[in-house]
């Protein structure tokens, strides 16, 4: 991440930025019968951290050494889930992701709020999800939130014991979705 740009005007030197790469690949083994992990999770974390000059091209795109880190990383994590057996494509709705050729620019569109793997979006979809397998009947609200938290709780072991912060927003906005719904059902009935 690109946290900051100087210009010197009085010496007319080049620009100087410094950026922060932190990147964390968590494998698991499932047993395909009854869908539980086993074993400890292998987890590879990479980090680095510089102050670099910047030059440019032509065409104004910003050239680091920084770039090619980056690339190194994103090859080693897709080396890892395809000698694991793990697509790295990733289908939603109608678009199609292959996380092998991924952008930095385009995770972040994925997970901001009003992208696809954002809180409210998937929040949305587990509540959808929730509900249906409930067959719609706000009754269920108690198994429908047990089976959320089984699941949140599943994710939390899986990934040793933390999660990043939109993990955490997104269950507390399903479970606000979930309350709102009883209580509309209740308010409608």
């Amino acid at each position: 991440m690109l946290e900051n740009i100087r210009y010197n005007q009085q010496e007319k030197t080049t620009l100087y930025a410094h950026q922060d790469y932190r990147m964390e690949a968590v494998m698991l083994r499932v047993d395909s019968d009854n869908g539980e992990t086993s074993g400890l999770p292998d987890r590879v974390t990479l980090h680095s951290e510089s102050s670099a000059s910047l030059t440019y091209s032509s065409s104004l795109t910003l050239n680091t050494d920084e770039d090619a880190k980056y690339n190194m990383l994103q090859s080693l994590v897709t080396n890892l889930l395809k000698e694991q057996g793990i697509d790295t494509k990733i289908a939603f709705g109608d678009n199609e992701v292959d996380i092998a050729a991924i952008t930095p620019e385009e995770a972040r569109d994925l997970i901001a709020d009003d992208g696809y793997f954002g809180v409210d979006k998937t929040s949305d979809r587990i509540f959808q999800f929730a509900i249906g397998i409930a067959g719609g009947d706000p009754s269920r609200i108690e198994a429908i939130k047990e089976g959320v938290d089984k699941g949140f709780q599943e994710a939390l072991k899986a990934f040793g014991g933390t999660l990043p912060d939109i993990s955490y927003d997104t269950y507390d906005a399903v479970m606000e979705k979930l309350d709102n719904w009883v209580t509309e059902s209740q308010a409608a009935a």
